[in-house]
């Protein structure tokens, strides 16, 4: 059997950002594990537009399409902005469409309450586009993951999580897999 191709999206876009820290804090526990193809998906380096605002030809959509379709799973990297998710993320989402479907996603989320709001909104965005998603759920805090609130230096702690998570997504995706066969 093929190993899985899992996407660990970064949900941010804008200048300062930590998301990229997170998401290679995650791809290096991911890639340890052997157990599946990771790779860090980030949204900045498509250019979408604004959904719906332009005719869909650009080369970015058709981009992001393809990487989409080209993944068996998902790890978002989520960070919470005014108890939500961030307005590049949702556009990525709802930029696509059937790319989506029969998929697995996992979520690592950070924010002053650990991301956790952002986490419940998307899981229902998700749900939408037919993503399954899993349960077990690493939360990090910027006052205690984060130094200065930028500088990530995440508790030991949180590995376990990461691990079960990550083990959920495979599970979830290989199973999915088979709907999309």
């Amino acid at each position: 059997m093929t190993k899985l191709n899992i996407g660990i999206i970064l949900g941010s876009t804008r200048q300062g950002r930590v998301s990229p820290q997170v998401g290679e804090w995650v791809k290096g526990i991911a890639d340890g594990r052997g157990d599946a193809n990771y790779e860090i998906v980030d949204i900045a380096d498509f250019d979408l537009p604004f959904v719906f605002t332009t005719s869909g030809e650009e080369p970015g959509i058709k981009q992001w399409h393809d990487k989409l379709d080209s993944l068996d799973g998902f790890v978002f990297i989520v960070q919470e902005y005014n108890h939500s998710i961030s307005g590049a993320l949702k556009n990525a989402i709802d930029t696509a469409g059937p790319q989506w479907n029969n998929k697995a996603a996992g979520f690592v989320s950070y924010g002053s309450t650990g991301g956790a709001r952002a986490v419940e909104h998307l899981r229902g965005i998700l749900g939408e586009v037919q993503v399954a998603d899993v349960r077990v759920h690493p939360t990090l805090s910027l006052f205690t993951d984060f130094e200065n609130g930028t500088d990530f230096k995440p508790a030991e702690l949180h590995l376990e999580n990461v691990n079960g998570m990550l083990d959920q997504v495979n599970n979830w995706s290989t199973a999915l897999k088979s709907v999309r066969s």
